[in-house]
């Protein structure tokens, strides 16, 4: 189903990301987990593609897989760094045949430890999205209209581009090239998401805005995700959330859930278009929120 027959019927979208697992237990363990959350009836999940393509056959695994054996309507995204146009036209035609409906097109970055990658054939996300418009019609994909396209947003900036009127440009173009809908980074301030899409507007952007939010749920991974998700911040009154757990691992989960929660809380008070779970190949943490905020499946 093409993504903009999604968002009509869902006012609200909920979503999950899960990514390719690279051993044969760990592809057991995600299809467990993805039948903890197939009941939840999500609007769709999004599939991650390693750094430079690295996870591009396993990514492709996945989304053909989700489609066969569960009821989910599966994202894959795609990258442009270092392919190039007839790369993308193979991977856009397997989708293709595949009954594959809709893209999440990201520049990307070259894999940690490259030494060298050509940029290939498109300069930025705008490109990509631009090309995946064009083959999508020509591939007859969702009977002629082409793919669902979604792209990224950077509610607390790019570490790239520290212009943020650049920033808002870059998205406006990729708008305007075809994308149908945005999905944030994941951020903790939600001060800083409610600006921005306020500047969003301003700049006369009106697809639809879906936020990306992570639970911590351990300081490991509250370190990970300050080193991925560079420009991220954290606020203070979260910091001494975590600090007051004392090292308590079962208290530190439950304050990085509470604290997701009342983001969640904040964002349908404030008529937010979705809400889109950064899993880490996980159930409990979003179960949770679930339980707890009482939102009801899409039908």
């Amino acid at each position: 189903m093409h993504l903009a027959d999604i968002l009509a019927r869902d006012t609200l979208t909920l979503s999950f990301e899960f990514f390719p697992p690279k051993s044969d237990a760990g592809w057991d363990g995600l299809f467990r987990t993805i039948a903890e959350f197939e009941p939840l009836a999500p609007s769709f999940v999004s599939v991650t593609y390693g750094a430079g393509g690295s996870t591009r056959d396993n990514t492709h695994r996945l989304v053909t897989r989700l489609r066969r054996e569960t009821t989910i309507e599966a994202v894959p995204h795609l990258t442009c760094f270092g392919h190039t146009k007839d790369d993308i036209r193979i991977i856009l035609e397997g989708y293709a045949v595949a009954g594959v409906s809709n893209i999440l097109a990201l520049r990307g970055d070259p894999p940690t430890g490259a030494r060298f990658l050509p940029p290939g054939d498109f300069p930025n996300a705008a490109d990509l999205v631009r090309f995946l418009k064009r083959e999508g019609e020509r591939l007859g994909v969702n009977g002629g209209r082409g793919f669902g396209i979604g792209v990224a947003g950077f509610p607390e900036g790019h570490s790239e581009t520290p212009n943020t009127l650049l920033q808002i440009e870059h998205l406006k173009a990729k708008v305007d090239a075809g994308a149908n809908y945005i999905v944030t980074q994941l951020f903790f301030d939600n001060s800083a998401f409610h600006d921005w899409r306020a500047r969003c507007e301003l700049a006369g952007i009106r697809t639809p805005i879906i936020a990306g939010i992570m639970p911590i749920t351990s300081v490991s991974g509250l370190k990970r995700m300050a080193e991925l998700a560079g420009g991220t911040r954290f606020p203070a009154s979260l910091l001494k959330a975590i600090d007051r757990c004392k090292g308590n691992a079962e208290a530190i989960e439950n304050a990085g859930i509470h604290w997701a929660t009342e983001q969640c809380r904040d964002l349908l008070d404030l008529d937010v278009r979705g809400i889109h779970f950064y899993t880490l190949n996980k159930s409990d943490a979003t179960k949770r929120i679930y339980r707890t905020l009482g939102v009801r499946p899409s039908p």
